[in-house]
């Protein structure tokens, strides 16, 4: 048996909202509960309802700008730059600069839509 996985075929999620998600390492692309690993691209202009995972998120940005309300706090990255939100804390993920921000994110345990907990807009 193999000590290791390339992942050749990520699994892309499927969005109605222009974000590119796919998804490498998780729940659904390689069946592991424990750790996410995404490869994102949030259009200009997009947002996502404020949410309250029961996961960390890790983000690491590849290019571009992305913006981050967590609790009351504005915070924004910019390439080159991370971030690591604590599971149960209340946050916001926005690009509403003018250019594609390119990121990666790490959730653990993995991204699970049913413990993300999205608020209705």
């Amino acid at each position: 048996m193999k000590k290791y996985l390339i992942q050749k075929t990520p699994f892309v999620v499927p969005t109605t909202d222009g974000k590119l998600i796919e998804e490498h390492h998780g729940k659904v692309a390689t069946n592991n509960n424990d750790i996410s690993i995404a490869h994102m691209i949030a259009p200009p202009k997009w947002s996502e309802p404020f949410q309250t995972p029961e996961f960390e998120e890790y983000t690491y940005i590849i290019s571009g700008k992305k913006q981050f309300i967590i609790e009351d706090e504005i915070v924004i990255l910019e390439a080159g730059q991370s971030i690591k939100i604590e599971a149960n804390t209340r946050v916001q993920y926005s690009n509403p600069f003018d250019k594609s921000c390119e990121y990666i994110a790490i959730c653990k345990p993995a991204f699970d839509f049913e413990k993300v907990n999205r608020e209705e807009n």
